[in-house]
């Protein structure tokens, strides 16, 4: 009885983290689940839709993170990155007001929720684009990664 409950407990956490990372990577998640539906319906089997569907989620999401990382205009970064966060934040409160209803009988208070759940995913998702930082300003092609932080020299005093 026991290893029931610790079973169901991690089994339950692991499905609340299973669908926080499907609704901060909701843009990726859908657009290779169209891709790999249009795939299937047209006759190319479920391996292929698997195929087609992976390859088109992992090409939407790797883009985006290439496209914010070529440009400099904080502006277009944002909206680029706002691009991804809001159908990840719409993701989210639907995510909270779905599971807010199990255990929260009042309608207002499963609306709060869900908006709280909505601006955490929503920023999760932003924060996970932008992890990819910006090439610098400068013409040496090592400034700015992790081998500029990395100094050959010797540092026994021998040079």
């Amino acid at each position: 009885m026991a290893i029931g409950i610790v079973l169901s407990v991690f089994g339950l956490g692991f499905f609340c983290w299973l669908l926080f990372t499907l609704a901060v990577y909701a843009l990726p998640f859908f657009a290779g689940l169209s891709a790999g539906l249009a795939a299937f319906h047209s006759g190319s089997g479920f391996i292929g839709a698997l195929v087609v569907g992976f390859l088109v989620g992992v090409t939407i999401l790797v883009l985006g993170q290439i496209v914010l990382t070529a440009v400099r205009a904080p502006l277009i970064r944002l909206i680029i990155g706002l691009v991804y966060a809001v159908p990840a934040a719409v993701a989210g409160y639907q995510l909270c007001f779905a599971l807010a209803g199990i255990g929260v009988p009042a309608a207002s208070w499963q609306h709060a929720f869900a908006a709280v759940g909505a601006l955490v995913v929503g920023v999760t998702a932003l924060a996970r684009m932008a992890v990819v930082t910006p090439p610098s300003a400068s013409h040496d092609p090592l400034q700015g990664t992790a081998h500029a932080a990395v100094d050959l020299r010797s540092h026994d005093g021998r040079g």
